[in-house]
């Protein structure tokens, strides 16, 4: 196996940790980046995406150098074929499941991830009873409340109490580069959009949108953490689909407890 692309870059491990939920010692959660792997252009270097063109050995390389640096492994990973909705999904083994864009667990040892190349990726830890919830909250699924919704469905199946939880509202596009006609734009709250007049477009703030839908689920404010990266401003160490035109690899964000 040839050794994976490396960079003096900080992050040349292919991830970063969010500070507030790093300091749960029980916790595995990681935010990968494009360093480090294994990948060439248009996807170079750690495209952790199954759903793009990429080599499938490749992938998996990439994959395997990635989840063993967190001290799991593929089998023990469940992740989504996402579809931009709202649907939420209890999951209790290893797996891909199609159709869904939040899944949850409070099954110790599994692990959740969400993949991104320009979507917001939310994830949750319920300490109380050791749940976990990984999100890919699109414009649509933003619209949508998914990060509300998913907060309901832990309450339903774990006893979550949102109160007692806490967020990462992860890397994502920025407001400064999400831009957009009306037709998406009149879906969201005067707050979360800011209309250019010299350019004639709305821009969409993703981050703020998610974390006040997590705040007003029930998530204080001061448990919700947001990314200060972003996908297209830090191309370098992140996939962006919109700047890459589509031709890019994907990024993970990964959640769960340790057995």
């Amino acid at each position: 196996m040839p050794a994976p692309h490396t960079t003096s870059n900080t992050t040349a491990l292919g991830f970063r940790r969010p500070n507030q939920l790093s300091t749960f010692p029980d916790l595995v959660v990681a935010e990968s980046t494009r360093r480090g792997g294994y990948s060439s252009t248009p996807y170079a270097a750690l495209n952790l995406g199954l759903y793009t063109k990429d080599e499938a050995s490749l992938i998996q390389q990439n994959r395997d150098h990635f989840f063993s640096q967190l001290g799991c492994s593929e089998s023990s990973v469940a992740g989504m074929h996402q579809v931009h909705g709202a649907e939420v999904l209890r999951v209790e083994e290893a797996g891909q499941y199609a159709g869904y864009d939040a899944i949850i667990t409070n099954v110790a040892g599994l692990y959740l991830t969400v993949t991104v190349a320009d979507c917001t990726p939310v994830l949750i830890y319920d300490p109380l009873h050791k749940a976990v919830a990984a999100i890919h909250a699109g414009w649509r699924g933003t619209v949508a409340g998914i990060a509300a919704k998913t907060l309901m469905v832990m309450r339903e199946h774990f006893g979550t109490d949102p109160t007692h939880c806490y967020a990462y509202v992860g890397t994502c596009i920025d407001e400064c580069s999400f831009e957009v006609d009306a037709d998406v734009a009149d879906h969201f709250a005067n707050n979360f959009k800011r209309w250019d007049a010299q350019k004639q477009k709305f821009f969409i703030d993703l981050k703020a949108a998610n974390a006040s839908i997590l705040n007003k689920g029930g998530v204080p404010m001061a448990q919700i953490e947001s990314s200060v990266y972003s996908t297209v401003l830090h191309n370098e160490d992140y996939f962006s689909y919109r700047k890459e035109k589509g031709q890019c690899g994907r990024m993970l964000g990964l959640i769960g407890v340790r057995p």
